[in-house]
């Protein structure tokens, strides 16, 4: 069996970003299904040319699809992004001799447009996949203003939902905001974000251009999107407000529009315990895990984020270390029933940094929570288990 998968961002381990398709792929390779995808040469995260390597993997085809540079640059360059994608991937869609699915993900949006193109072509189920609740993230950060814009983009959204053969997402508060909006039930499956838990559970080598972490010291790591979602100057605050304290370094591991932005941030207010990495391979993610002693993940704090689930927060669960999650809603679920970390409310830096400072005082805490968390993120959400979920949907749809 083959599914197409149209996805702008998608990333292998060789690369900085989300790996679940990669990951999945690599699940379904044995049991009979392969993915022929079709992505940007560009990466969503840093903008620049992504690693050949990923090119290179099992149950993968990557096929490029021409896409304009300038992401990050501003709006309407990254509107032009995605729209010369979405009209080069169809072209890049119809070379490929036979599928059987044709799959759509979003964000972006207009990807998800091009999937049903091809479908309708080629005559074949179409899945859609929601990784976020696009426009709503969107309007609710200020990103998306215009009335005439959020009108026209949630037409959108509802026009895909209608055309959809079935519909996946990635959290389990997302069939209720679908519903609201008129998708039946059984149209909707749940398949969690998740983790590949046995890449965290080899050494790694520090193959990073930066020094490894002083073992002297209490080392907090932030992995992810440096974004306007991601509310890192929360974490940078926090950062100053524990600048006396010698033994805590804060990483920050990962690119993003505002990079250049924070690091001047951290320059002006001359903080010697924060340090960037840039953006690295998912393969580099187990060697800093296993080297640092707390994890954050933190939104900012709007209304839709309560309906996330990080990805990171599985890598750091799947590594064994606790999170300090300033995120509310479902991800929080996740953290407290695992007993794998503790929630500080978002947004406020003065309760990060005491919370960083309450697991520094107390490790053994910090040690108990990690491996509670590994235990419940290998017995709920690796991606083994997803695997098997995915490719009995795919076989039902095509039956």
């Amino acid at each position: 069996m083959k599914c197409l998968l149209i996805h702008q961002a998608f990333a292998s381990h060789a690369d900085a970003g989300g790996t679940r398709h990669a990951e999945l792929a690599r699940y379904c390779e044995p049991m009979g299904l392969s993915f022929d995808i079709i992505t940007s040469p560009v990466s969503y995260l840093t903008g620049r040319r992504k690693s050949p390597n990923h090119q290179n993997l099992p149950g993968v085809r990557v096929h490029e699809a021409w896409t304009l540079r300038g992401l990050h640059r501003n709006f309407l360059t990254r509107v032009l992004c995605f729209f010369s994608f979405m009209f080069s991937s169809v072209f890049a869609a119809l070379k490929i001799s036979r599928t059987d699915v044709i799959m759509g993900t979003s964000p972006p949006i207009f990807q998800a447009v091009s999937s049903w193109l091809v479908s309708l072509i080629r005559n074949k189920p179409f899945v859609l996949e929601i990784r976020d609740l696009w426009p709503e993230f969107a309007v609710d950060m200020g990103v998306l203003k215009n009335p005439v814009l959020i009108f026209l983009a949630r037409r959108l959204e509802r026009w895909l939902y209608r055309r959809a053969d079935h519909i996946i997402v990635n959290s389990p508060a997302y069939p209720k905001y679908l519903m609201e909006r008129n998708v039946p039930a059984e149209k909707i499956t749940v398949i969690p974000n998740g983790v590949d838990a046995a890449m965290f559970t080899r050494d790694a080598p520090w193959k990073l251009p930066v020094p490894e972490p002083d073992p002297g010291k209490y080392h907090v790591v932030y992995t992810g999107a440096l974004g306007p979602a991601n509310d890192i100057d929360t974490l940078i605050e926090a950062a100053n407000r524990l600048k006396s304290e010698d033994d805590i370094h804060i990483w920050l591991v990962g690119d993003g529009k505002d990079r250049s932005r924070l690091q001047r941030l951290v320059s002006e207010k001359k903080l010697g315990n924060v340090t960037f990495t840039g953006a690295v391979p998912k393969t580099a993610i187990p060697a800093i895990l296993q080297r640092i002693d707390l994890c954050v993940a933190i939104l900012r704090n709007i209304p839709m984020f309560r309906t996330t689930y990080p990805n990171k927060v599985f890598d750091y669960m799947a590594a064994g270390k606790p999170t300090l999650l300033a995120i509310d809603g479902v991800i929080r679920d996740v953290i407290e029933a695992a007993g794998g970390g503790r929630f500080t409310t978002p947004g406020d830096s003065a309760a990060l940094a005491a919370a960083i400072l309450e697991f520094k005082n107390n490790p053994e805490k910090g040690i108990r929570m990690g491996k509670q968390a590994q235990a419940y993120v290998a017995k709920y959400f690796d991606r083994s288990l997803q695997a098997d979920q995915f490719l009995a949907l795919l076989q039902e749809l095509e039956a």
